[in-house]
């Protein structure tokens, strides 16, 4: 099952069922259910009784969750990706969080600010917690995941080197995307197996599997919930493949008009084309 949040004109944010073929959509909620969030602890039990049809080109697509409680990324978590900064390996997950006005949706651009011109791609996996939880243990982690989804952790790499900690780099306005929608976890029985490729421009940039990660999931959530109490709707972010543009000899950042592709096998493909700041507020002067 796909689920999503949809933006229709006139409606705002409305959850949302979506076809297998991704053609088609139906509405969920009702009274005292607003949103997305509040269907993932059930999941993944279908979400009741949805509405009729509609074309999915009537709508726009918002982060799969748009105000999550907390969104827990993972540094370094694939070897070859830690190698290729030049760091050490460390002892332990190295986690960093970003904000909610940091992220966009399917099909929105992602904005390159006007502070710096190194707008970097992550391709991740991005894991949505359903069943409440502390202390999990790791045997029972992944009873406790509503679903999965692609995720850009779009990154500013001037600012993310400004101090040993990424929170800068990783939290700029609209600099990451989320989606396009989130399936549910009876439909991904191994997140471990799962093959993740980012694209810009229709040309591989990173190409890896979860089976490489450093910290699998169940290891993360368990020492996550050792932390804090995790909720439903708390999204963890599993770290990205080798490949990123900061990297590269020499290094590739992004540019506006750049199209930016995540696939991750079973999941779909997440993408947004890169818009400069720039761009954006002489837009907002002429309105």
């Amino acid at each position: 099952m796909r689920l999503a949040t949809l933006i229709l004109p006139g409606r705002g944010e409305i959850p949302a069922a979506i076809s297998p073929d991704g053609s088609t959509f139906r509405e969920l909620g009702g009274p005292g259910r607003p949103g997305l969030s509040d269907f993932v602890e059930d999941l993944p039990a279908p979400p009741g009784d949805a509405g009729d049809p509609h074309p999915i080109v009537a709508a726009r697509f918002a982060p799969v969750l748009p105000r999550p409680n907390a969104v827990w990324c993972v540094g370094l978590n694939y070897e070859d990706h830690r190698r290729e900064t030049g760091r050490e390996r460390a002892a332990f997950p190295t986690l960093f969080t970003r904000f909610a006005s940091s992220l966009v949706g399917h099909g929105e651009p992602m904005i390159r600010p006007m502070l710096s011109r190194k707008l970097d791609y992550e391709g991740e996996l991005a894991v949505v917690i359903g069943k409440p939880g502390r202390h999990i243990p790791a045997a029972e982690a992944l009873d406790h995941v509503a679903g999965y989804a692609c995720f850009n952790d779009g990154s500013v790499r001037d600012f993310q080197g400004h101090s040993s900690q990424f929170a800068a780099g990783k939290n700029f306005f609209r600099t990451g995307a989320f989606g396009p929608w989130l399936v549910t976890s009876d439909e991904i029985p191994d997140p471990q197996n799962l093959s993740v490729e980012t694209r810009v421009n229709g040309k591989v940039r990173q190409r890896g599997h979860t089976s490489q990660m450093t910290w699998p999931i169940r290891e993360l959530i368990a020492y996550l919930s050792g932390i804090t109490p995790l909720g439903p709707g708390d999204v963890l972010v599993t770290g990205t493949p080798s490949g990123v543009g900061v990297a590269r000899t020499p290094p590739v950042f992004l540019e506006p008009g750049d199209l930016v592709e995540v696939e991750i096998e079973g999941l779909g493909v997440l993408y947004n084309r890169i818009r400069g700041e720039e761009e954006e507020a002489e837009e907002e002067d002429e309105e």
